[in-house]
């Protein structure tokens, strides 16, 4: 069998399963077998159809369906393999499977992959700290854009919630999902002068992943907070470049920041193909 290669305009042109990056990353996850961790994918993925079906328990949990049947032609493994690979997940507490009486097929709650934990907090503060060089601070005053950050509200730490909405634990555990997500080490050091600013769209998007509310306006629309969420915890390193390529190129001053930010980086998977086409566009009619 040959196969061809990607090309341009091929690049976003398929669906695939997400399997969390953290899988790989996070030595928690060492002693989960590769199977397993691709289970977990196929499981997650289902999420999103529940929610459409409204396979919702009265506390407000989404539980999916997905046979031993469905597993076993899902992964290519026998009856016995899959059941095996199934029941990992559940020892393992990423799944909980509940029965609903005989000929029904299990409810499958499938827990986030996100663990709270104090151990969380330590590895962050290892992470961090002196892990890029210091910038000397008359060169980070020196600097500045057209989105005149320093005279915004942008250094709140919670500019969206009060301090009575945010689950501390919670939150320091998306901050650690997010530093590896976005890959912050990389993203500080090609942006050696908007520390400020990463810091900002960290402390931004962690609002809203940990907000207890039902919406939020995000470019003048009233949207679900879960669905911004989950939009969220899809971005990575590219997602945050290209917002701040926009920040860069923006010809018209920023006074809200915090909107910006928010609107930018919720259409950043719908739009960042579009913005940098339009630049190349640009450069090659210049020439």
């Amino acid at each position: 069998m040959k196969f061809d290669y990607f090309y341009e305009e091929q690049s976003e042109s398929y669906s695939f399963y997400r399997t969390p990056k953290v899988f790989f990353t996070d030595q928690r996850y060492s002693t989960l077998s590769a199977l397993a961790k691709i289970l977990y994918g196929l499981l997650l993925d289902r999420v999103s159809l529940s929610f459409r079906n409204k396979w919702i328990d009265g506390n407000g949990r989404i539980y999916v369906y997905m046979t031993i049947s469905s597993i076993e032609k899902a992964l290519g493994k026998c009856h016995q393999k899959s059941i095996k690979i199934l029941n990992e997940l559940d020892d393992f507490g990423l799944i909980e499977r509940v029965k609903q009486g005989q000929g029904k097929p299990a409810r499958i709650y499938v827990k986030n992959f996100v663990a709270v934990c104090d151990s969380y907090h330590q590895k962050y503060e290892r992470h961090t700290s002196g892990s890029l060089p210091d910038i000397p601070l008359e060169v980070c005053k020196t600097y500045s854009n057209n989105t005149e950050i320093n005279n915004t509200d942008i250094n709140k730490t919670n500019p969206i919630l009060s301090g009575e909405d945010v689950d501390k634990d919670e939150r320091t555990a998306y901050r650690e999902y997010l530093l590896d997500q976005m890959d912050m080490a990389y993203l500080r050091e090609s942006y050696p002068f908007e520390h400020e600013t990463l810091d900002a769209i960290l402390n931004l998007m962690l609002d809203v992943i940990c907000s207890k509310r039902k919406s939020i306006v995000v470019a003048g629309d009233t949207r679900p907070v879960s669905v911004v969420k989950s939009q969220f915890l899809k971005l990575d390193s590219s997602h945050i470049e290209y917002v701040m390529d926009c920040m860069k190129h923006n010809p018209t001053k920023i006074r809200n920041i915090k909107q910006y930010l928010l609107a930018a980086l919720y259409n950043a998977p719908l739009t960042i193909n579009s913005f940098y086409q339009s630049m190349v566009n640009n450069d090659m009619s210049c020439n």
